[in-house]
């Protein structure tokens, strides 16, 4: 791809990113979302074969459809109340499209098909923008009008969305799969948070952006796509091999290390609201998640010979690529845990 063209498809989707999160008028909103949307369609499909070309057209089909969905509920929300200006609707039916059309773009259970297929499809850096960067602007429109959602809809959604992010992820092999259905595990714990404390959702997904950014950097650095490839990196780079078993520890949630720090503020607010069977029953199914992460951290670390094999050792190998900001990304995502008293007094 032409350099010029990358940088303008990237300003193009960082532009409708933050048109769409600090707008406060319904149709500059939609104009953010669709320019977000046409405008990664050329990344995903960055290099150009079958499999890319059919990940984007799903990719595009869905958004186009939750695009319409969402357009029709402004409309609705127009007859009803007469303004275009983001504020609690009166009305519910309004409300109810638009957490249809956004769960559809996040990805949240049962409109979760996509994300594992259009995941697959692409290369390692559009998955990782498809998976973080794509998640700002829907939850931010989310986060304007929590007030009006409905919060047994959006608890039901959560729930099953830890459920499929948990069950379908244990029988995978493909790392972006696997990283896919962890993504959809954390959108179900941001969905049952977001009418509880909002800001506490926000904590999850600034969370779980540093803990997605440096996996992806090291399976991109290794060229691990699969679960079988990981088993190799220890004989490369062991010292990586030891930061990917810790952040994928972190990313289940483990007390120590940074993941634990959503899990529990979420676990602890909904306590506050005298929920007890809601949290216990998440904290139950996001044991599914560590499960398939141990997977992982087994095959990766702990399937290690007793002694150096220098016949396997690929220390003659450089690297063709290159890993920016890494390592403050991997203390940031493992030890981050000390900073969650500060964050509590925001919230």
């Amino acid at each position: 791809m032409n350099p010029l063209v990358l940088i303008m498809i990237t300003l193009t989707l960082m532009s409708g990113t933050a048109i769409a999160t600090f707008s406060s008028h319904w149709l500059l909103i939609w104009i953010g979302l669709e320019m977000n949307m046409l405008s990664i369609i050329p990344l995903l499909t960055y290099k150009n074969n079958p499999r890319s070309t059919e990940a984007a057209t799903k990719y595009f089909l869905t958004q186009a459809t939750a695009s319409m969905i969402l357009m029709m509920a402004i409309v609705l929300n127009l007859m009803f109340s007469g303004h275009w200006t983001v504020l609690n609707p009166n009305n519910q039916l309004p409300p109810l499209l638009m957490v249809t059309a956004l769960t559809m773009k996040l990805g949240v259970a049962p409109f979760h098909f996509w994300v594992p297929e259009v995941a697959q499809g692409v290369n390692m850096k559009s998955t990782l923008l498809l998976l973080t960067w794509q998640k700002i602007a829907p939850l931010s429109i989310m986060y304007q009008i929590h007030y009006s959602l409905n919060t047994t809809l959006l608890t039901l959604m959560g729930i099953l969305s830890i459920m499929i992010g948990g069950w379908g992820g244990l029988n995978q092999t493909q790392l972006r799969k696997i990283l896919a259905y962890s993504s959809i595990a954390h959108m179900g714990w941001m969905t049952i948070i977001l009418t509880y404390n909002p800001d506490i959702m926000l904590l999850n997904l600034v969370v779980y952006i540093i803990l997605t950014i440096p996996m992806f950097m090291l399976l991109i650095i290794n060229s691990s796509t699969t679960a079988l490839s990981l088993a190799q990196t220890w004989n490369k780079t062991p010292l990586m091999t030891a930061a990917m078993l810790t952040i994928l520890m972190s990313l289940g949630g483990l007390p120590p290390l940074t993941g634990f720090m959503p899990k529990w503020a979420i676990i602890n607010e909904l306590t506050k609201n005298d929920s007890i069977i809601l949290p216990t029953l998440m904290a139950m199914l996001a044991l599914l998640n560590l499960y398939f992460y141990m997977r992982l951290i087994y095959s990766t670390s702990l399937t290690m010979f007793p002694t150096t094999n220098n016949m396997k050792m690929k220390w003659q190998f450089e690297f063709k690529n290159q890993a920016y900001l890494l390592s403050p990304l991997i203390i940031l995502s493992t030890l981050s845990l000390p900073l969650l008293p500060l964050f509590t007094t925001w919230y």
